[in-house]
């Protein structure tokens, strides 16, 4: 069908009035060249230029009015769902606020859509984003009234006395349709979502951009604590959020004023007990006058703000300038899921490993599962990459996530890594026993090598020994030391090597 001229509003008004001009001024030319002047005087020319002028209007009305609900339409209506927009929600939760109601505010945004987007394309994304609309809508019915706000993320609002709880109710059965696999054509994508959760009350009434905030900080919890969850407000994620701006802020200086610090920890042979091979560690040395920071406190902050990668190229640099002065020692060095993220990470790599001269094949970069699951696609495609360098990729902390075969037989391994609670554990739970030996020889028989984590006594030792370990970190025979003090532990082997070579040629 053909679509009606679309005009603006402007142009509804200067169009007719420029038509009647000219049709008006032509009928008057008309009648002056036939010199009848004085039949037509000036006020049916007056009447016949307005009836000009309303005819014009009239013809002109329909596209008007389309116009109209056109722009009206674009200002409130997401193109892709048809739901409500973020114009939208800002005027429905200031309307609801006129009253004495409590409003209810729930962010929702979807788990893991880039990896749909990466895998599928963004039109599998498109449909699936129109699916989980219609989600949406089911979940919400009449109660609650749902929106898009762009991208992956969208919104529910509901006022009434107890519309908080009610909308709480509602989003965790939406967690809980997600929680299965959404089909689409022969296509079965899982997809999750974190939610947050924002109120507005008759006592402390906020402004719908402070709910949105509110809301969007409460999301954030909710991934953070693991994804498919909801999280209330409170008022303490601000203040750590306020905090982790200021790490974030000492970290870029840190690096700048030369703040950060390696140190190596040994991994000893499980049968020899020499030491074989060190893992990076990184420390920072804030200074007496500030409180310090453990790792597991500012590199989530570093990931989060893409410090991790400048700061992740600085720790590859100096390790493998320490390690090069220690033979045949391999070194480990961890990475975090935002360095796979990265494209650049590659590439910086293999610049460190040409312009130091290291040997790839003594290089070994650890991984945990969560980095994996995270974006499988990317980090394999990013894990091939490395390999063609010749470096080893390990998988740390076995045993505390939810590795199958397959996983283990698409990312093909080096070594696995056994985590200290599975080594702990084996001592005294035979469940955990059963876990540790089968782990070692499914890691057997995919060919990898084990290294067990964590081991403080001489007990733990020999179970790991028995078990099939190749090597064995931990307090018992080392602790993480500076650069310096390796040199020392590795001349004194190779001292002690050389003495028993030297007896026995005797």
């Amino acid at each position: 069908m053909k679509q009606p001229l679309h005009l603006t509003p402007v142009g509804l008004v200067l169009i007719p009035i420029g038509v009647a001009s000219v049709l008006t001024g032509g009928l008057g030319f008309a009648i002056g060249l036939s010199g009848r002047w004085t039949v037509i005087s000036q006020g049916p020319m007056l009447i016949t230029a307005i009836l000009i002028y309303a005819a014009t209007l009239f013809f002109l009305g329909r596209s008007g009015i389309a116009t109209i609900r056109g722009l009206e339409q674009r200002a409130h209506i997401d193109p892709l769902t048809g739901l409500p927009n973020r114009h939208a929600l800002h005027e429905d939760i200031q309307f609801l606020a006129r009253g004495d109601d409590e409003v209810a505010l729930a962010m929702i945004d979807l788990d893991s859509f880039k990896q749909v987007n990466d895998h599928y394309g963004h039109h599998v994304g498109d449909q699936l984003i129109d699916l989980c609309a219609d989600v949406l809508r089911e979940v919400c019915g009449k109660e609650a009234r749902c929106y898009r706000l762009g991208g992956d993320e969208f919104a529910a609002v509901m006022a009434g006395k107890v519309a908080g709880t009610i909308l709480e109710g509602m989003c965790r059965g939406l967690l809980e349709k997600l929680g299965t696999p959404l089909t689409l054509g022969d296509r079965h994508i899982a997809v999750g979502a974190s939610i947050g959760l924002a109120r507005s009350t008759a006592e402390n009434r906020i402004p719908s951009s402070e709910m949105l905030r509110r809301s969007d900080v409460a999301m954030d919890m909710s991934k953070r604590g693991g994804k498919m969850r909801c999280t209330w407000f409170n008022e303490s994620f601000d203040r750590r959020r306020e905090r982790v701006r200021e790490i974030e802020d000492e970290i870029r200086a840190g690096i700048a004023a030369g703040e950060f610090s390696l140190a190596y920890q040994p991994l000893v042979d499980a049968n020899d007990k020499r030491i074989v091979a060190v893992e990076a560690l990184l420390r920072w040395n804030r200074g007496p006058e500030r409180d310090p920071l453990t790792p597991n406190i500012f590199i989530p902050v570093a990931e989060d703000s893409g410090l991790i990668n400048p700061l992740g190229v600085w720790v590859l640099r100096q390790a493998v300038c320490d390690a090069g002065r220690w033979g045949d020692i391999t070194l480990s060095v961890n990475i975090s899921a935002a360095q796979l993220r990265n494209a650049e990470f590659p590439i910086k790599l293999g610049e460190v490993l040409e312009e130091t001269g290291f040997p790839p094949h003594r290089l070994e970069l650890e991984v945990t599962e969560t980095c994996l699951v995270l974006d499988p696609v990317v980090a394999e495609r990013t894990l091939d990459v490395i390999r063609s360098f010749g470096v080893r990729i390990v998988l740390d902390d076995f045993g505390t996530g939810y590795a199958s075969i397959g996983f283990l037989r698409r990312f093909r391994f080096e070594k696995l890594k056994l985590d200290r609670s599975l080594v702990e554990l084996a001592g005294v739970d035979d469940g955990s026993r059963a876990m540790m030996l089968s782990s070692i020889a499914l890691a057997r028989a995919l060919d990898m090598g084990v290294t067990a984590e964590g081991v403080e006594t001489e007990e733990q030792a020999e179970l790991v020994r028995l078990a099939g370990a190749d090597q064995i970190q931990g307090w018992l025979y080392h602790r993480a030391v500076p650069a310096a003090e390796i040199d020392r532990l590795i001349a004194a082997q190779n001292r002690n090597a050389a003495t028993t070579k030297d007896g026995k040629a005797a």
